[in-house]
């Protein structure tokens, strides 16, 4: 629509305004109380047939998506929060009908009268009277080509949302999962608390970190990449079992399955190692999907996902090799080393050859090319390597590997899980092994946290921890391609 065409439409939704005010209706009235919501009555009246009239007299209010004036009666679509119903207007039973020419597509409109089911099978309400509720301005996006470029439908959710049922429906269903996360872990007796999200030194992940000024204190602090390290604190305090659902930020690129900004579930638990905390993701995650849908079974752009227990479990080291055809074992650095310069060699003059990158990034990069990618079913990936796990405690029986698992599905990390450290010296030690990459120019490694430190030297018992990402876990309920559907204002580069 061109900048005129927008222009003149809104002057002539002004007047129509104006209109509306000579006619005696208050032009921003204060509030309203609805007597039903639309899906409330449809549920009412399912089994009622053409024709049928009822005496109940009900109040509904709604923006105006469909309008028809025919002469002496009209139709309109309501919409309000869970749905949409019809309107009738007919001009024997309204004083006011007239005014119905000054109400525009988009704006709201308050409605009592009966119901009644006209003759295609459409329950509508017979108007007794009305009034505007708030004039819209500017009109309406064409449903099927005023908004159907996808970063226009993020910069404008609030129109993506008003044309789109499908987007409300989206995050209806990550709204019920995150109140539905809460009442599993409050069941269990789980605390729900929430920790810092400036932070001096950022921890608990391995990402870059958004710096801001603080002017008071005239100090430099950090945007939180992780929960964690500070829930730890309060396990040293004496909490037995925490939980936040909070955001994080981590000043990385963006695609399909990553924002800078996000929400995750972290949680820790006093007394339980990995393998409890890898039932009850299982356990949880399985019971809300069934819950919500109404199965453990759902279908995911086109592919149907088995939730039910037991899900896949896997080994790390053992999957990695069996899928790149690795003959010794994985952990072998210098073997490992050697093939992968045999096999990914560098590419143009300025590529630095995996191979000769830290031990932890090669590890991590044939991970995601033979293993991540390939896992469509829900799956537990186990036993990661402890170069790759600086927070993870060392594995009871396995050297090399640490007690660690991610839920994996549709070739997306869902979460991280370990039996978390709680060895002080360990840790230090582990710490300053990531400050010596840092130092080598890998800006992702965080600063060593002495206060951290500290808190573990006053002993923090055996625990189980977690890390879920909220958003990953709305896109399969969902069945959207992209994190940015279930986030309701991604981040998007200024206009």
């Amino acid at each position: 629509m061109s900048q005129k065409s927008l222009h003149e439409q809104r002057e002539q939704r002004l007047q129509n305004l104006d209109s509306l005010v000579e006619r005696g209706f208050e032009p921003f009235p204060y509030s309203f109380k609805p007597s039903h919501y639309s899906t409330d009555l449809h549920a009412r009246f399912k089994d009622a047939q053409p024709g049928d009239e009822f005496d109940d007299e009900v109040t509904l209010a709604g923006r105006v998506m469909l309008f028809r004036m025919i002469g002496k009666v009209s139709f309109a679509s309501l919409q309000d929060q869970e749905g949409s119903i019809q309107a009738y207007f007919q001009k024997d039973l309204l004083e006011s009908y007239n005014a119905l020419k000054k109400i525009d597509l988009g704006d709201w409109l308050e409605v009592s009268g009966t119901l009644f089911v006209t003759k295609t099978g459409e329950l509508t309400v017979k108007a007794k009277s009305f009034r505007p509720l708030i004039k819209s301005l500017r009109p309406l996006p064409d449903k099927f080509h005023g908004l159907s470029d996808k970063e226009q439908r993020y910069r404008q959710r609030y129109l993506d949302l008003m044309v789109n049922p499908e987007v409300r429906r989206a995050f209806t269903l990550r709204s019920k999962a995150v109140s539905a996360i809460r009442r599993y872990l409050d069941d269990l007796g789980f605390l729900e608390v929430e920790t810092p999200v400036l932070q001096n030194v950022p921890g608990g992940a391995e990402a870059r970190p958004f710096l801001t000024h603080h002017n008071a204190l005239d100090y430099d602090f950090h945007l939180r990449i992780s929960l964690e390290l500070y829930l730890k604190r309060l396990i040293v305090g004496g909490f037995d079992a925490v939980y936040e659902i909070g955001r994080n930020f981590r000043n990385e690129g963006i695609s399909f399955k990553h924002n800078p900004e996000y929400t995750m579930l972290e949680l820790y638990w006093v007394g339980k190692d990995y393998i409890d905390i890898l039932e009850l993701v299982e356990n949880m995650y399985s019971s809300i999907i069934e819950k919500l849908t109404g199965s453990m079974k759902i279908t995911y752009q086109g592919q149907e996902l088995d939730f039910t227990p037991p899900w896949n479990r896997i080994d790390y080291t053992g999957e990695l090799a069996k899928r790149a055809g690795i003959t010794f074992d994985v952990l072998d650095e210098e073997k490992l080393r050697a093939w992968t310069a045999e096999h990914y060699p560098a590419k143009g003059e300025d590529a630095e050859p995996l191979a000769e990158q830290p031990f932890n990034n090669i590890i991590n990069k044939l991970y995601d090319i033979y293993v991540e990618k390939s896992l469509v079913q829900p799956t537990f990936v186990m036993d990661h390597p402890q170069a790759i796990s600086p927070l993870a405690k060392k594995h009871r029986s396995r050297p090399g590997l640490t007690e660690r698992f991610e839920p994996v599905c549709v070739g997306m990390e869902l979460g991280n899980a370990f039996s978390e450290l709680n060895d002080a010296i360990d840790q230090r030690a582990r710490f300053e092994l990531q400050q010596k990459l840092r130092e080598l120019g890998d800006d992702e490694q965080p600063e060593i946290d002495e206060d951290f430190i500290t808190a573990l030297e006053y002993g923090m018992p055996p625990t189980g921890g977690l890390g879920l990402g909220i958003d990953r876990f709305a896109m399969l309920i969902a069945d959207v391609p992209s994190i940015r559907d279930v986030i309701l204002f991604p981040l998007l580069r200024p206009e």
